[in-house]
């Protein structure tokens, strides 16, 4: 082999030989966060990116290209986290050098490529150099890959080409999506040469380090397999693992990819230097910290964050691991895990230019910092709690393991690592079945359950009690204010209840009444405002939802940092107190982009609902709405399915009054005079109050008010709405109707997107056209 690399330099050399040699286009990595595929927790593959290509869904940009792609299994159906820290090659979040073709080469290219890189240019001996490819499966109908078979034995002798079982050779992004056909190189490390029967077999003396994926098939949702328009090569090489080869180590965590992260866990804790020992405490610790830094640093700054549902409750998941590690294993009770950010981005900010981005690093640190400091003040607890149920027993009980999630925040996981470091076992049927009876609970009552029904009790009481009136809300002119004085009282999530509070700090869950907001509280079908609430004392809450509760709008989020004070009491005391302290000015910023989404698609909505009646029905009356950041659906009357004529004319219609970017109107009046505007239209069994708010588009709702019973406000469209809107017609900018279902007997619903998401579904919708025309 020729002389150890830097792992920069392998990186790169890897891009170069593709790039160079070979015609590639040098493509940077996506987010390691999907924000625009729902099938995934999180990136898990190189072919993420270029899923869209393969699936004959865009064209693609070049017909093959190199990359390194951020990557993360700790979800799904990719998850190696509890393999994390125990043996040599597994990580959480890793690099995967990728060569990909578009239908342009194939098995044969990629073969000899591959081959070339390897022992051409990086030096591996050959007969260190194990190959497999697909054996078949009978149950699915497939053929065993025997060209991939026969182009190995061009470079390798047959004892070291190894067929290979579907689970191992046949390689698949998720349970849909494309998939193929794979073909594995392994590194047979062992000191004799002897590795050939441990291919395959987890050794870490024989590891994979190059996937050569032949994707052919679609996955469907049914299960079946679904022959792809053209064949494509994806490619995924594990970089630590090339990097270790490379460097003539026997752990990727004894590389210069760790160094300076354990340099850094060093400095932080005054720990003793990393040994490199599988079964040692601190070593352990070592490895899970260092890559769980690496986890959490490159997905909080691609745009996930910790929180309590789907990814970034594994996000959360890994800090409370790591400080698991860190306090029970290397003894270090002050918080320090955060502070091996900036060591992160040193290390890798030249691959990947997004970590030195001003303002990444220190909103990282911040987080961490304070979900750290979060889980540490209740770990202590937490862990004595632990020792109790664990002492003299064989088996922690399903009860104890639900309390320790649901009371301390120990997910199962943790609760089982220090079950296995006592020799014992967790009762885990028991707890997923503890947690199914909390999840049914939680679903009664419309998906808030019984903390939903405190909550509502709570604010009525003080509403009732005159403690607060009606929220004077402020987001029709804007979507913040500066820091000024406002009122505020708290309620602390405490399981199932919400209960007032005269006080809260970072990592309370809590519900926020202000006298005056920008906040949208979720009404009308138009979901309710996220952003965050700022005192100037420090504390700060994330808002994750504003809901109605009767006039009051009510913030439901998290304490991120510091701690707030109420400034109106809680229901029952005799006077008003106020506060004059920092904690009475407060400065709210709603998420202005979210918010600009939502109102392009409620006022879409508005736009499709007189459609509708034009070109479907007059009798299309409205039945239910959901105007969100992503899309806008429509419940109307109509017994039998769009045709797709009906659906072209209802985009048209939309698209006209998008293009002619009429004005939208919005005014408030009486409400017998309001219902007598001419082609008005009110939400079937509505009731609304004296004064009522009505919005047009197109016309003045001062005009029409002043006049009726003018025909001219026929031809607009006319609602009452209390919801938020677009300016004029314009910012729109597209629209789509994507779907359309039914609902129950004779409703439909029709679904819908606007802007670039429209833009995006009618490109789509033209190339699938060309490509049957071209048939």
């Amino acid at each position: 082999m020729s002389d150890a690399r830097t792992a920069d330099q392998v990186r790169q050399q890897f891009i170069d030989f593709f790039a160079e040699r070979h015609g590639h286009t040098a493509v940077p990595s996506s987010p390691v966060v999907p924000h625009d595929d729902p099938t995934l927790l999180f990136t898990n593959a190189g072919m993420n990116q270029f899923k869209p290509y393969f699936l004959g869904e865009e064209p693609p940009a070049y017909p093959r290209a190199v990359d390194t792609q951020k990557c993360i299994r700790a979800g799904g159906k990719h998850n190696d986290l509890d393999d994390v820290g125990r043996d040599t090659y597994h990580h959480t979040f890793f690099e995967m050098l990728g060569n990909w073709s578009f239908g342009d080469y194939f098995k044969a290219e990629a073969i000899d490529w591959a081959w070339e890189l390897l022992t051409g240019v990086w030096g591996i001996a050959p007969e260190r150099l194990h190959a497999t490819y697909f054996e078949g499966d009978a149950a699915e109908g497939l053929e065993p890959d025997h060209e991939a078979r026969d182009l190995w034995l061009k470079h390798l002798p047959a004892e070291r080409v190894h067929p290979g079982n579907k689970k191992d050779n046949f390689w698949e992004m998720g349970d849909t999506g494309p998939c193929g056909p794979c073909s594995e190189l392994h590194y047979d490390g062992t000191p004799d040469l002897s590795g050939g029967a441990k291919v395959n077999a987890d050794d870490p003396d024989v590891i994979e380090i190059w996937n050569l994926v032949f994707i052919q098939f679609n996955r469907m949702t049914t299960g079946a397999l679904e022959a792809l328009p053209a064949e494509h090569v994806d490619t995924g090489m594990g970089f630590e693992r090339i990097v270790r080869v490379l460097q003539g180590k026997s752990s990727n965590y004894d590389t210069d990819v760790f160094a300076p992260l354990f340099d850094a866990i060093r400095e932080a804790t005054g720990a003793r230097p990393y040994g490199g020992v599988l079964d040692d405490k601190v070593d352990t610790a070592y490895r899970v910290l260092a890559d769980h830094i690496r986890t959490l640093t490159f997905a909080l700054t691609d745009g996930a964050h910790c929180g309590n549902e789907g990814r970034n409750y594994v996000l959360r998941r890994i800090l409370r691991r790591a400080v698991k590690y860190a306090r029970v294993d290397l003894g270090v009770e002050q918080p320090f895990f955060h502070t091996l950010v900036p060591a992160v981005v040193e290390t890798f900010g030249g691959a990947f230019p997004e970590l030195k981005k001003p303002g990444n690093a220190e909103a990282v640190t911040a987080e961490l910092k304070d979900e750290e400091e979060s889980f540490g003040r209740t770990l202590e607890r937490g862990l004595a709690l632990f020792e109790q149920a664990a002492e003299g027993a064989k088996i922690i009980a399903a009860e104890d393991a639900f309390t320790l999630h649901d009371t301390y925040g120990f997910p199962v996981d943790l609760t089982e690592l220090l079950a296995e470091e006592r020799g014992i076992t967790v009762d885990v049927a028991g707890f997923e079945a503890l947690m199914e009876v909390a999840r049914e609970k939680s679903r009664a009552g419309g998906g808030g359950g019984d903390a939903r029904k405190s909550l509502d009790e709570q604010v009525r009481k003080g509403l009732e009690s005159g403690w607060y009136g009606p929220t004077n809300f402020t987001g029709e002119q804007a979507t913040e204010s500066p820091f000024q004085k406002n009122t505020m009282h708290l309620f602390r999530r405490r399981g199932e209840a919400y209960l007032s509070a005269p006080q809260v700090e970072a990592g309370d869950r809590v519900a926020v009444v202000l006298g005056m907001t920008p906040f949208y509280g979720e009404s009308g079908g138009q979901v309710g405002d996220t952003g965050v609430i700022q005192s100037r004392g420090g504390g700060r809450v994330r808002v994750d939802d504003t809901v109605r509760v009767g006039p009051v709008h009510v913030h439901l989020g998290e304490v991120v940092s510091g701690t707030l004070e109420a400034t109106v009491s809680e229901p029952g005391s005799t006077t008003v107190p106020t506060a004059d302290d920092e904690d009475s000015f407060l400065a709210l910023a709603v998420d202005a982009e979210r918010r600009a989404l939502i109102t392009a698609n409620h006022t879409a909505t508005h736009l499709m609902n007189r459609a509708l009646r034009l070109h479907v029905s007059d009798g299309a009356d409205q039945r239910g709405a959901l105007k969100d950041a992503e899309k806008l659906r429509f419940d109307f009357t109509h017994g039998a399915a769009l045709t797709p004529d009906e659906v072209a004319a209802v985009e048209r219609e939309v698209t006209d009054h998008i293009g002619r970017n009429e004005v939208v109107s919005i005014g408030l009046g009486a409400q017998a005079t309001a219902l007598r505007i001419s082609g008005l239209r009110a939400v079937f069994g509505e009731k609304y109050p004296p004064e009522v708010r009505v919005v047009a588009v197109g016309g003045l709702v001062r005009d029409m008010l002043a006049d009726p019973q003018n025909e001219r406000w026929s031809d607009l469209s006319v609602e009452f709405c209390g919801g938020t809107h677009v300016a004029t017609t314009g910012q729109i900018a597209h629209f789509c109707i994507v779907s359309q279902d039914a609902v129950s007997k004779g409703i439909r619903r029709v679904t819908g997107v606007t802007g670039a998401a429209a833009a995006a579904a009618v490109a789509r919708g033209r190339r699938l056209r060309e490509g049957l025309d071209g048939l």
